[in-house]
C-alpha cells in the first residue's frame, strides 16, 4: 500500500548544499530546491513535514558507527522517513533553501551523516497541516522538548515576519544539556540564551531535567513560572508545542487549566505520509459525550488543537 501511495504522490529532487554536525548525534542538513521543485515549497507552513528517501544513501565507515546502533545500521530501508523543517528561505523566485535538523537514532538518520554537497535526494512534500495563528493573540509561547524544536524554530521565523507585534517567548527542554539539538549559550541563571533564538532577539529559556543548564525541572514548569510572573491576559495567549507525547500532554493540561489556546504537533510512525497506509492514528475527542474517533497524524495533523487530542493516561 505504501509503494502505491508513493507512486501517486509526485516526488521532487533536492540538492544538498550543506550537512554539518552540530554536536554528537545531531546534524543540520540544508537542501536547495530549484525551478518546479521550488514551487512545492514556496507556500510551506510551519509544522508541515516531508518524506525523504534514504534507501540509496550509503553508510559511514564501520569504525565510526556508534555501538548502540551498530546492530541495526545495515538494516534495509524500504520506506521514506518524515522530517519537519527548522527553516525555509526563498533565495529567489526559483530557489528555496530548506533546513532540517536530525538526530542519529537508526539506519536512516545514520545514512544522513554521509550526505555531502551536491548529493541529490528524492522528497515528497510539504505534507500535512501546520500551525495556524488565530486573530487577537498578543503572546505566542513556543514549548519545545528535545527534537521538537525544529518546527517551532520555523514557526518563530514565520511569526516574526507575519506577526511582528506578537511577543514570542521560547521554552526549550531536554533531559540534559547534551540532549539539545542545537548549541546553547546560557547567559544567566534563568536560562536565557538558546542559540538560534536569541540571535533573532527572541526571549528564550531552557530547562533540563537534571539541572545541567538553565531551569532545573520540566520545561512545562518553566512555562508555569513565566505565566505567574508575567500575568498575561490568557485570552491573548497561544501555546505552540512539539516534543515527546508526555510533555505534550502536560502542556495541554497546563493550557486547559488556564483557558489558553494550544496547538500541539504530534509524532507517529509514518509509512506513506499521505494517509493511505493508516499507520499514524491519533485518538481524538468527538463532541462532549466522551466518544472518540481516530484521525491521521500525517493528513489531519501533525498539528492538532490540544483540546482535541486524547493523550495516553499515565
Amino acid at each position: 500500500m505504501c509503494i502505491m501511495a508513493e507512486s501517486n504522490e509526485k516526488a521532487v529532487i533536492a540538492t544538498v548544499i550543506e550537512n554539518t554536525a552540530i554536536k554528537q548525534r545531531f546534524g543540520r542538513l540544508t537542501l536547495l530546491f530549484e525551478a518546479e521543485a521550488a514551487k512545492s515549497f514556496s507556500q510551506v507552513k510551519p509544522g508541515q513535514f516531508a518524506q525523504i528517501r534514504l534507501s540509496g544513501v550509503g553508510l559511514p565507515r564501520t569504525g565510526i558507527i556508534s555501538n548502540d546502533i551498530a546492530d541495526i545500521a545495515h538494516k534495509q530501508i524500504l520506506l521514506r522517513r518524515p522530517f519537519s523543517f527548522c527553516d525555509v528561505t526563498m533565495d529567489s523566485r526559483n530557489k528555496i533553501r530548506v533546513m532540517i535538523l536530525y538526530c542519529v537514532l537508526g539506519p536512516g538518520t545514520l545514512r544522513m551523516t554521509t550526505l555531502g554537497k551536491g548529493d541529490k535526494l528524492s522528497i515528497i512534500g510539504p505534507l500535512g497541516n501546520g500551525f495556524s495563528v488565530p486573530v487577537g493573540k498578543k503572546y505566542a509561547l513556543l514549548v519545545a522538548g528535545g527534537m521538537g524544536a525544529p518546527p517551532l524554530m520555523h514557526l518563530m521565523g514565520f511569526l516574526q515576519a507575519n506577526s511582528p507585534k506578537m511577543r514570542v517567548v521560547v521554552f526549550a527542554g531536554a533531559k540534559s544539556f547534551e540532549d539539545f539539538p542545537f548549541t546553547v549559550q546560557v547567559s544567566n541563571k534563568n536560562g536565557h540564551g538558546v542559540s538560534g533564538f536569541t540571535r533573532f532577539g527572541i526571549e528564550s529559556y531552557i530547562a533540563t531535567d537534571d539541572g545541567s543548564a538553565g531551569f532545573r525541572g520540566f520545561v512545562t514548569d518553566c512555562v508555569r513560572r513565566w505565566l505567574r510572573k508575567n500575568k498575561p491576559d490568557t485570552s491573548e495567549v497561544i501555546i505552540y508545542s512539539c516534543g515527546p507525547e508526555a510533555m505534550l500532554a502536560e502542556t495541554a493540561k497546563l493550557a486547559g487549566e488556564r483557558g489558553i489556546d494550544c496547538q500541539v504537533s504530534m509524532e507517529r510512525m509514518m509509512a506513506c505520509g499521505i494517509g493511505i497506509c493508516q499507520s499514524c492514528a491519533v485518538e481524538c475527542k468527538l463532541g462532549d459525550q466522551g466518544e472518540t474517533e481516530y484521525k491521521l497524524c500525517c493528513k489531519d495533523g501533525p498539528v492538532f488543537d490540544a483540546r482535541e487530542v486524547v493523550f495516553e493516561r499515565r
